[in-house]
């Protein structure tokens, strides 16, 4: 499989702080959704928030419940989910692969998830 670019994505409640704040320390700038915002430099994306309405920030070192997945974005979603599964990732969440933008969720053998994205002529 081919991966073209990966995110990290954080999980937070205040989408603005938190993109914000990445945002100042990487130098970059915030695309804002309204449950996701981009935040990005001269390099592209760098990293990702998420809305997480109950977002309980974590309690070092065993936050609970998730606070980071990674997004892992593909050239062809289906050779991708057949390499994945493969090499031993879970399945938990499918999507149609035919669309033009989406993802599929997985775990990894440990149980942490990541997500195989796709967004075809981008």
């Amino acid at each position: 499989m081919r991966i073209t670019r990966s995110v990290v994505v954080l999980d937070a409640a205040n989408l603005a702080e938190v993109s914000s704040f990445w945002a100042r320390l990487l130098g970059g700038t915030v695309e804002a959704d309204d449950d996701w915002h981009t935040v990005s430099s001269e390099q592209g994306p760098r990293i990702a928030v998420q809305l997480a309405p109950e977002h309980v920030p974590p309690e070092w070192p065993d936050g609970l419940p998730q606070q980071v997945h990674l997004d892992l974005y593909v050239d062809d979603p289906d050779a991708a989910h057949d390499e994945a599964v493969a090499a031993g990732a879970r399945v938990l969440q499918t999507a149609d692969t035919s669309t033009e933008q989406g993802f599929q969720v997985y775990a990894d053998p440990a149980g942490h998830p990541f997500c195989l994205c796709w967004a075809r002529g981008s």
